[in-house]
């Protein structure tokens, strides 16, 4: 006889109402297989429990949202705010998860809670959830409760984070807004090589005259992209596609790609400037928190957003851990300004490593801004013209017959 499969028993959201030992009324949420269990739980932090209940599942899934680097860095810095407070970690994880607007990282957070209740060190908790807590972040928390000082490592992550995702939504922002002007330029285009101009063409067909050279020109490409719309909008999905599949596939395309962002007209300043001030930034942090040169720079390549730069750094890392200085190996990778080599050697020598790179990592995330304002500057008036060009002449091309008419008579 064939025995049936017991089914794991799943862990489910209650929110929970109770007295806590100051005689003040406290609430929450925490997840648990059982109401019991989360009596319990709460019983032994001191907490008399009120009232017990399951929370309703919201309908379609509505309420889960994905959870972003802004999350975590809100989440380091409120940590970091509350253990310097005086609140013990596993109560500041309560009031922090409580808070949190994102159910997501509401259970994100009360997850790491019963792990560290349950004995684990918060470092081996975080682990556990490597999609949202890299190597890096991980480390540093392992640093801070080594020496003692999660809280100040705490507040070294949370600026990390805020200065790395500001840097993010400057790149960001100098790409998404040409790249959505020419998706609608395309859209554009489009619905009037297939709407506008067929209406045009079978009026010229009553005028019985030649049409001029542009227009035939604008009627035939009308003509083609109605008979082969769909080949078109099928190769421009799979040329997206391919790109996206060798990104996530690839290592050799991901090498090339970023080689070429590296050189390529325009952009090229942005790409070098930002990964020197992940570099210095990431550098700068692991350093002050007393993790080794060679072992820092695992996560400094990890973070560096190159592929270029990520090898650079891991034969740095090497070149390091044969004993060579750090200033030399910067300069021998020939990605690095003297500007940067000069500060590190300073560093090096004064034995301020951290604060050198933390002013080049200030200086580099103020001129990447600066390159973002002249890149968003230079390529409005260089949208402008294209939109003119391709738009006004579908139009132009539309309206010089009805001109050569009027001129005839």
């Amino acid at each position: 006889m064939a025995k049936k499969k017991i089914k794991a028993a799943k862990k489910v959201q209650f929110a929970w109402e109770g007295i806590n030992k100051q005689g003040r009324k406290i609430k929450g949420e925490e997840s648990a297989l059982s109401a019991d269990l989360i009596k319990a739980s709460l019983r032994k932090q001191g907490i008399i429990p009120k009232k017990v209940k399951k929370k309703p599942q919201p309908l379609f899934g509505g309420g889960a949202k994905k959870i972003t680097p802004g999350d975590i860095a809100v989440f380091s810095r409120q940590l970091a705010t509350m253990l310097k407070a005086g609140v013990p970690l596993v109560q500041a994880f309560g009031i922090v998860g409580e808070g949190h607007d994102n159910p997501s990282m509401r259970s994100l957070i009360l997850q790491i809670k019963s792990d560290v209740e349950a004995g684990g060190t918060f470092h081996q908790a975080l682990k556990k959830h490597p999609d949202q807590f890299d190597d890096l972040f991980c480390n540093l928390v392992d640093a801070g409760e080594q020496a003692g000082a999660l809280e100040t490592l705490l507040e070294k992550i949370a600026t990390y984070k805020e200065k790395s995702e500001s840097l993010k939504a400057k790149i960001k922002k100098a790409l998404v807004y040409p790249v959505s002007v020419l998706v609608v330029a395309f859209a554009v285009t489009a619905i009037l090589l297939m709407f506008v101009v067929p209406v045009f063409a079978d009026m010229f067909k009553g005028f019985g005259a030649e049409l001029p050279v542009f227009t035939q020109f604008v009627v035939g490409l009308s003509d083609g992209f109605i008979a082969n719309w769909y080949l078109i909008f099928a190769a421009i999905g799979a040329t997206f596609y391919g790109i996206k599949s060798l990104k996530k596939n690839s290592e050799a395309f991901n090498l090339w790609f970023d080689g070429f962002i590296l050189k390529a007209p325009v952009i090229s300043e942005l790409t070098n400037k930002s990964a020197i001030a992940r570099f210095a930034r990431t550098l700068s942090t692991m350093f002050a928190a007393g993790v080794p040169l060679v072992e820092a720079m695992d996560s400094v390549a990890g973070a560096a957003g190159n592929r270029i730069y990520s090898k650079a750094i891991l034969r740095i890392r090497d070149d390091i851990a044969a004993g060579q200085q750090l200033q030399i190996s910067l300069q021998q990778s020939g990605l690095f300004p003297n500007m940067v080599v000069q500060m590190v050697a300073i560093g090096e020598e004064s034995g301020a490593l951290d604060d050198m790179l933390s002013k080049v990592a200030d200086y580099y995330e103020e001129q990447v801004d600066n390159a973002v304002d002249s890149l968003t500057a230079m390529m409005e008036p260089m949208i402008m013209v294209f939109l003119a060009i391709i738009i006004g002449g579908l139009v132009i091309a539309m309206y010089l017959p009805i001109f050569k008419m009027g001129g005839a008579i």
